[in-house]
């Protein structure tokens, strides 16, 4: 199966962007405001983790992200983002205490045309950026719609529609093939999935209402073990996971002490269909945590398709990484890249996990 290229070419990208945007731009940000800006914005800072590896994907650098959460900055350091761009490790990160609360004085530091933060926290973590005079557009985050919505709204600041464009129009070529692939799949053929959120000291699961991993589960022809949990990142029992015995194990990519050993270590998560079938895999981490939405998400998608019904979906994944990095970093990933990413000398000898080996 050929590699889904973007459908715009990076060529194509940064002829459109090469213009300059000096108008005033408009847009509605994902908390219902009106946000103006007197030209594209050229320096933003980002308190919302997910928004760092968004902004330079959108930018297909880091020139204009001036500040980031600690938690952003440890997936770019400790994945393949800080090989392409080294400098990253320099931004400032100390724009934001726990819980996303701003730290206007360090905030305002670096002198941000833009800050990103929450929607859904409450105005005391916008307040103090508006109050200090400082522009802030806010998003919300947890579904597709919300990601596609955020790509927009920010490729929009920045003077780069089409850059969010390609990048949805990728997403969405990606999703309508699989959902319709995944029709085909009969109801006791899809398998259990637990995507654990949290597995070092508390093991977290969460449910189907605004789940992202329930949501892409689904997506791909499994069904969400956890989907019957009230909430999301609800702590959860080695006992309550025996009893759905889930078929596989996700583990999240966030802790990054965590290995697959904790699941085949423990006296009863080891007993479940899931580790005795060698079927308990690690997210990759790569641009970033292939977990949660982000401008990588239909590699997710295909990776974890690939897992579940390698019968249905043949997705040659280590040639579809490569047409993506370069479009969305414009980096040749090479096959330790993506090894790296792909956590294959902990997991290369899971089921199904060879067909991601380099040939």
């Amino acid at each position: 199966m050929p590699a889904h290229r973007l459908p715009l070419t990076l060529a194509a990208v940064l002829g459109l962007a090469g213009a300059a945007f000096a108008d005033p731009i408009t847009f509605t940000d994902q908390g219902g405001r009106t946000v103006t800006l007197p030209k594209a914005a050229e320096r933003i800072a980002s308190i919302p983790i997910p928004m760092a590896s968004t902004i330079i994907a959108m930018d297909g650098g880091t020139a204009k992200l001036v500040g980031m959460n600690p938690t952003a900055k440890s997936a770019i350091v400790e994945g393949v983002l800080g090989k392409i761009f080294p400098e990253a490790k320099d931004i400032p990160s100390d724009i934001t205490a726990p819980n996303f609360i701003p730290n206007v004085e360090e905030l305002a530091a670096t002198n941000p045309e833009l800050v990103i933060q929450w929607a859904d926290y409450g105005a005391d973590l916008v307040d103090p950026i508006s109050n200090a005079g400082l522009n802030v557009a806010l998003i919300s985050y947890g579904t597709e719609e919300k990601t596609r919505y955020y790509h927009e709204m920010v490729a929009t600041a920045m003077g780069k529609p089409e850059r969010a464009a390609a990048i949805n129009g990728w997403r969405d070529m990606v999703a309508k093939e699989m959902a319709e692939k995944a029709k085909a799949i009969p109801a006791d053929k899809r398998p259990k999935v637990l995507y654990l959120g949290r597995a070092m000291e508390n093991l977290t699961a969460s449910g189907n209402k605004g789940n992202y991993n329930g949501w892409y589960i689904d997506l791909v022809g499994g069904v969400n073990a956890s989907g019957s949990v009230e909430g999301n990142g609800t702590t959860i029992s080695p006992e309550q996971i025996a009893e759905w015995n889930p078929d596989v194990i996700l583990l999240n990519s966030f802790e990054a002490k965590l290995g697959i050993d904790r699941i085949y270590s423990d006296p009863i998560l080891s007993l479940t269909k899931a580790a005795q079938e060698k079927k308990v895999y690690k997210m990759p981490l790569g641009g970033y945590r292939w977990d949660p939405p982000s401008q990588e998400s239909p590699l997710t998608w295909m990776w974890l398709a690939n897992l579940l019904h390698p019968d249905v979906f043949q997705y040659d994944l280590r040639a579809e990484m490569k047409t993506a990095y370069k479009t969305l970093y414009n980096y040749d990933l090479n096959d330790a890249d993506i090894d790296g990413i792909l956590w294959t000398d902990m997991q290369g000898d899971a089921t199904n996990y060879a067909q991601f080996k380099a040939k």
